[in-house]
């Protein structure tokens, strides 16, 4: 059964037109990735499906969620369900956790506020989240203000208030940029893991496709606002039918080409004259 769902959304600010005519539907399970270069409307798009577009931009088509068009809801509306049924991981955690407030307190608000937990009940589960993101000394952490823990474990946090209400619609807005390549790997794997034990769906708007490609079954490739390729994953891949897909694939193929390390070669050993290479 279809969670959320955006038919021709489109977003303008005074007479520019920023976005136009994007659909997409996302059910339990469901692992969709949204890819284009910067600028090309992906994170407006996101910020659209969450009712948090910036002042003086207007959004038009359908954004239905469990039934109910949320496009002209007032914004007590989407407080309801921002963070209980669709809930999102934003690049950049230290701009998104308050800065003065532990996390385990920022973890725990949700939780009061969608599911009327007590404080005590709600920080016992704050510190079961901090556990299930695999954060270090999770006593301390919940403990902890933003800016005493690394990026890392800011973006673990992040993940824990996004699924400690149990969302259904889960949208990752570029989570790992801002990360080395080492604990960008790891954030992912989190991601990919408790996905898969939750059955959330997932939206993972990102520019790198060989990320994107990892973690979706489908791809929505987006370019000056518009979706100019969508389909399964491994057909977007392997048969791209624009001409700007098939310009994304042959980068990340000469990307991945280049950061692969070269062959060691034995001298002497079988197979190694400079044809082989």
């Amino acid at each position: 059964m279809t969670v959320l769902a955006a038919t021709n959304l489109s977003i303008a600010l005074g007479g520019r037109s920023l976005v136009r005519d994007v659909t997409l539907e996302l059910a339990a399970h469901d692992r969709v990735g949204l890819i284009g270069e910067s600028g090309s409307g992906k994170s407006l798009t996101a910020q659209a499906l969450l009712g948090l577009l910036p002042d003086g931009m207007r959004a038009t088509g359908r954004i239905v969620i469990d039934g109910r068009d949320y496009l002209e809801a007032p914004d007590r509306a989407w407080r309801r369900v921002r963070g209980s049924t669709v809930s999102m991981v934003f690049q950049e955690p230290l701009t998104a956790l308050d800065p003065l407030m532990p996390v385990g307190r920022q973890i725990a608000g949700p939780l009061r506020l969608h599911h009327g937990l007590n404080r005590a009940d709600a920080q016992a589960q704050a510190l079961e989240w901090c556990r299930r993101v695999h954060l270090p000394d999770p006593e301390r952490i919940v403990r902890a203000l933003p800016h005493q823990i690394s990026g890392g474990q800011r973006q673990r946090v992040a993940v824990a208030m996004a699924l400690a209400c149990r969302p259904r619609v889960l949208i990752a807005d570029e989570p790992t940029t801002a990360l080395d390549v080492t604990v960008q790997k790891q954030i992912l794997a989190l991601l990919d893991e408790l996905i898969e034990e939750t059955g959330v769906a997932l939206l993972f708007i990102s520019h790198d496709l060989p990320v994107v490609a990892g973690l979706a079954r489908t791809l929505l490739v987006m370019r000056s606002g518009e979706v100019v390729e969508s389909g399964p994953t491994d057909d977007v891949l392997r048969r791209p039918k624009s001409s700007y897909g098939r310009e994304l694939v042959a980068s990340a193929r000469e990307v991945t080409r280049l950061a692969s390390p070269p062959a060691v070669v034995t001298p002497g050993a079988a197979g190694t004259e400079r044809g082989d290479a």
